[in-house]
């Protein structure tokens, strides 16, 4: 039990299922049981309606094995990777770049801090903003990354320290950041915003219930939808059905229509049409959800629709959308598929991505190719493997 501690910790996690139902569980019987919810409904065995066109291949792997990173697209087509959690008791400073040129990554300099379940986000000037984490303690520190040098610096520290939080660009070039787990397993509902011009945060307005592993979505009016997430770990946890918006010119957080379902460790991603697709997820047990649905901004509600093909969690910001509208989904599972935005159905790419990836990172790339890196299989082992996917 001592092992699935250390990583429900340094992945900023309420530790749930495998804790509620036994708390003198070991780390195999950990793996085990994370193997079997993972399992039978996932196996891809038998698809029921179209295959959906596009495949995996294989690049060159990471030079370290990681997940819990983040995955940064800069403005000149690499790819940032830094930070995770490798599967020992200690958090990564390791950083490397991606070319999707040679298909191959370069190691750079370490970050200052090793971190994981941080966040990482484009300026608008091109430099990314390291923030927040976990090294053993919650971090306030942040670290700027110069594409220029390839040097990270200190940045400004953040107000409160925390993990597992969401950072989200605001169309104004600010990023807002929400919840996450401060010192001491204090479960956050501050929010706080990052000023680029004055390089400093400042306090924003409070959500209206502490949240991790929540979802925040920057909708098309420039305000923030924030999804579901919890609060409290073990037998006292909270999931959340309720949701919230970000409003951007009164920095003041209110309740909208709640999600049909109690849901954390989830994705959520704006389709095209201005509505949020959230997928996914689990419930206070872990039990993991092959559920999803649609919110319309226009009506302030969320609507049920068809149900992935495989049960995922632990995938947030994996869901992309694609030039055709279109959504892949790639983490939380060993098996892709994607949203159809005009039928509204999800349909499995065929073929696996060759072990569970939870806690990866799916990126966008200039070339409309996605990179899929890390994440840990169902053995808890971190991952070094890479993968683009291509549409056919």
């Amino acid at each position: 039990m001592k092992k699935l501690l250390i990583i429900g910790v340094a992945f900023g996690l309420a530790i749930s299922s495998c804790d509620n139902i036994n708390s003198k569980l070991d780390s195999k019987k950990e793996s085990s049981f994370l193997a079997q919810m993972l399992g039978s409904e996932s196996s891809g065995d038998v698809f029921s309606g179209t295959i959906a066109e596009g495949s995996f291949i294989p690049v060159s792997k990471m030079h370290t094995a990681r997940a819990a990173h983040t995955a940064t697209l800069l403005k000149d087509g690499t790819v940032l990777v830094c930070g995770g959690f490798a599967g020992s008791t200690n958090s990564l400073s390791s950083a490397e770049l991606y070319n999707p040129t040679s298909k191959s990554f370069t190691k750079l300099n370490d970050l200052n801090t090793s971190r994981v379940s941080h966040s990482a986000t484009l300026l608008p000037n091109g430099k990314i903003l390291i923030a927040g984490g976990y090294d053993g303690n919650s971090l306030f520190t942040t670290e700027i990354y110069d594409p220029e040098t390839k040097v990270f610096s200190h940045g400004p520290n953040m107000n409160t320290a925390r993990y597992g939080h969401t950072a989200t660009p605001l169309n104004d070039g600010r990023i807002l950041f929400t919840g996450g787990v401060g010192s001491g397993w204090t479960f956050l509902s501050s929010s706080e915003i990052y000023d680029i011009g004055a390089n400093q945060f400042r306090p924003a307005g409070s959500m209206t219930v502490a949240r991790e592993s929540h979802t925040a979505t920057l909708l098309k009016n420039g305000n923030v939808l924030i999804t579901g997430g919890h609060r409290d770990r073990r037998e006292n946890i909270t999931v959340y059905s309720s949701a919230e918006i970000y409003d951007s010119k009164s920095n003041r957080f209110s309740e909208t229509g709640a999600l049909n379902l109690p849901r954390h460790k989830h994705d959520a991603i704006l389709l095209s049409d201005g509505k949020v697709l959230v997928n996914g997820g689990a419930d206070s047990r872990d039990s993991l959800y092959s559920s999803a649905e649609i919110y319309d901004p226009g009506t302030a509600k969320f609507t049920s629709i068809s149900n992935l093909n495989f049960p995922r969690f632990k995938h947030k910001e994996t869901s992309v959308l694609l030039s055709d509208n279109n959504v892949l989904i790639g983490g939380g599972s060993d098996k892709a598929e994607i949203y159809n935005f005009k039928t509204g159905n999800f349909s499995p790419l065929q073929g696996s991505m060759g072990a569970t990836r939870l806690f990866s990172c799916s990126t966008l790339l200039d070339n409309g190719e996605v990179l899929i890196t890390g994440g840990y299989d169902e053995n808890i082992r971190a991952i070094s493997g890479a993968s683009l996917f291509v549409k056919k």
